[in-house]
């Protein structure tokens, strides 16, 4: 596993190496996110007002449903979305601790006050 932090998140990559399990999993996720289609689907749905139904998202590309699923399935697996279905449609929202975990991962160090 990534080396872990004192917040329990793992430790930005300016501050140590990261070790070859946490470059392993920063990989897969920069991977999902590496897509413009899933870039903006993770967008979408964090800007979202908790949830967001996949009869909204749809819409919004110019490709088909299939590859939209495609494209959501590619984020729940990195762990940056879940879901869960109702009747006939599926509803995601964000995991914020896998969005902290990024955003802690890449945090640039404060500069040291001018001497």
């Amino acid at each position: 596993m990534s080396k872990q932090g004192a917040d329990g998140c793992c430790s930005p990559i300016s501050a140590s190496a990261l070790d070859a399990a946490g470059a392993a999993e920063g990989a897969a996720v920069f991977k999902a996110l590496a897509d413009p289609i899933r870039l903006r689907l993770l967008s979408m749905i964090t800007s979202a007002d908790g949830e967001i139904c996949v009869c909204e998202l749809t819409p919004q590309f110019e490709v088909s449903g299939p590859t939209i699923s495609h494209h959501l399935k590619v984020l729940r697996e990195a762990g940056l979305v879940d879901c869960e279905r109702r009747g006939t449609w599926v509803y995601y929202w964000p995991v914020p601790d896998r969005l902290r975990w990024i955003s802690s991962l890449l945090a640039v160090p404060e500069p040291a006050a001018a001497r």
